[in-house]
């Protein structure tokens, strides 16, 4: 037989019942005081006003707040030195100037004797130890970023050159028949038969016999017909000395290079401008880095970068960013930055991965905090800073860039010289949101008893009754709940029950 499922919801609800009872009693404990609260490290709902152990795991119980006053707290405000002003009801927004807070309430000042505020946590030293907290100081310096990305190497596109003729013929022969063959200016390429060359040069030499050494107007027409078939003036010279025309012409290199496209073999017909060869300068090369959209702040063309190869023994190359491509690639979401680098031993070849390190300076001086000392929930950053005496504040913050060594920039929210906790702090963390819990049951404790908000209750309507515990269980007739609480009525003009916060 299955125990009912009020049985096995028994031990939840207990605990249940136990932690609204310690936050239902707790604003009457924060009322008395003259007396010293003590929690537990491990259930901060356990509030207690004497010592002892914690009744869920057995802890002993330590204390939370010092309510005695510290020496000169009673001292005028007109005598104390304001820090700084903060919110009443935005736990951590601060402002070095008087005004309004994002709710449009007067920000109250803090002054140096310290923060009366309830969000401020103060802890013993020996429980402080125990804790483990650990604090730094707020220090200030330059922001520099420095971060890396892969880059590819690639062809100086200013270095390309395709090998073409002016004229069509026949290749009788390659002396280059491979890629990748470096040939170096005036290396012979090919050796081409092309009838309309071989009918200019006898052109040629037909005008210089006619017209002599002088020449005339046939000369120079024949002479501008051989130029611009790209023949050298050796060549030319040659042509008049031997008075012979040549066949074949030899194809010579025009500059230095390695061939990475050959379209072309022995014996092949090229018409005029199709290509042949084509040749690449490695003695410059492009490196393309890959950066990604949330680092592009930090570079600009002309930034100075530090290149390093990723196999043999390492090398680095430094050179300059030439151009940032305007467009993102779609699919790896990066801007590529071109990167010009000399290459005189070719040690960089095309494809190659390297290692691509870019340093950036963004402000000369900045307030910087620890990494570690930040606790980010999605929505906002919040530190907590070390006061005198033992106090602890949370504070909110607004970060700027991450700068090296594990420091952020800090736009708002605190000084230098000014110290936080760096270990330690998310007890501390679930210690303040159970103080600004309270607060709030505070204030509305406060609003409920204005004359305004204290309507009487038989020039209400009830609706019904509903559990202060279990959503959802309600009942026409005042009684108890499941968990044996007293149901609490709802009425018409609010909607809502009456103690319920």
């Amino acid at each position: 037989m299955k125990p009912p499922l009020s049985s096995l919801l028994r031990p939840a609800l207990a605990g249940a019942t136990l932690l609204f009872a310690a936050f239902v009693s707790f604003p009457a404990l924060l009322r008395a005081a003259e007396k010293q609260l003590y929690t537990c490290g491990m259930h901060p709902q356990i509030i207690r006003d004497a010592p002892g152990n914690c009744p869920i795991c057995g802890m002993k119980l330590q204390p939370v707040r010092a309510n005695t006053a510290a020496p000169g707290a009673a001292a005028s405000f007109g005598e104390r030195q304001v820090k700084y002003y903060k919110s009443t009801m935005i736990p951590g927004q601060v402002s070095d100037q008087p005004g309004k807070d994002t709710m449009g309430m007067d920000m109250v000042p803090v002054y140096e004797g310290g923060d009366s505020s309830a969000q401020t946590i103060q802890i013993d030293a020996a429980t402080t130890q125990r804790m483990n907290l650990k604090t730094a100081p707020v220090g200030h310096g330059p922001v520099r970023r420095e971060f890396r990305t892969v880059g590819t190497v690639a062809y100086d596109e200013q270095g390309l050159r395709d090998i073409t003729t002016k004229y069509e013929g026949w290749l009788e022969k390659l002396h280059v028949n491979a890629t990748w063959t470096a040939v170096k200016a005036g290396d012979p390429l090919f050796d081409i038969y092309s009838p309309d060359l071989y009918n200019a040069q006898l052109n040629y030499l037909v005008a210089v016999r006619s017209e002599g050494s002088e020449g005339g107007p046939l000369t120079r027409a024949a002479l501008a017909r051989l130029q611009l078939f790209d023949l050298p003036a050796d060549f030319i010279a040659e042509i008049v000395r031997t008075g012979e025309a040549h066949r074949t012409y030899t194809f010579r290199a025009p500059a230095d290079g390695v061939v990475i496209e050959k379209m072309a073999v022995a014996g092949q017909m090229m018409k005029a401008g199709e290509k042949i060869y084509r040749l690449a300068d490695l003695a410059t090369v492009w490196v393309l880095a890959q950066i990604y959209e949330n680092d592009l702040p930090f570079v600009q063309e002309g930034q100075s970068v530090v290149v390093g190869t990723t196999y043999g023994p390492p090398r680095t190359f430094a050179g300059k960013i030439q151009l940032l491509l305007p467009q993102v690639e779609e699919q790896t979401r990066t801007i590529t930055a071109r990167i010009v680098l000399p290459n005189p031993d070719l040690y960089l070849r095309p494809g190659m991965f390297t290692d691509v390190r870019f340093a950036a300076q963004l402000a000369d001086d900045a307030v910087l905090v620890p990494d570690m000392a930040v606790l980010r929930s999605g929505e906002r950053d919040t530190v907590f800073v070390a006061l005198d005496g033992g106090s602890f504040e949370p504070r909110e913050v607004k970060l700027g860039a991450r700068s090296e060594g594990n420091f952020y920039q800090v736009l708002s929210g605190l000084r230098a010289g000014e110290r936080v906790v760096t270990s330690g702090q998310f007890m501390l963390d679930s210690e303040s949101q159970l103080r600004e819990a309270i607060q709030k049951m505070l204030k509305g404790d406060t609003i409920a008893a204005t004359p305004a908000a204290a309507k009487p209750a038989d020039a209400r309507k009830i609706r019904y009754y509903k559990s202060p515990m279990t959503p959802g269980e309600i009942s026409d007739k005042p009684g108890k709940d499941s968990m044996g609480m007293d149901l609490v009525p709802v009425y018409d003009d609010s909607g809502a029950a009456v103690g319920q916060r």
